[in-house]
């Protein structure tokens, strides 16, 4: 249980590493994009872990909801700057 979170942060660690390096929006949105799919899938994870499913219902939000928002963002960031 413990080695699964600890290799989900792990894991998380790379895009966070990515958002840092790169100058580029487009590259720094899509690095915080893939940050908060690896975290919400953390939470999924604990939920289940915790038989708390409140807690995966907060997670199934972010998933869902949170990556499109800033999905979108990334586009009309991108848009305005090549215009």
């Amino acid at each position: 249980m413990n080695i699964i979170l600890i290799a989900m942060i792990l894991a998380l660690a790379i895009p966070i590493y990515e958002a840092c390096q790169d100058e580029d929006v487009w590259q720094k949105m899509l690095a915080f994009a893939s940050i908060a799919s690896k975290t919400s899938i953390m939470i999924l994870v604990i939920s289940v872990l915790r038989d708390d499913w409140m807690i995966g219902v907060v997670g199934v939000l972010i998933l869902s909801v949170g990556n499109a928002a800033l999905m979108l963002l990334a586009h009309i960031i991108k848009r305005i700057s090549d215009g």
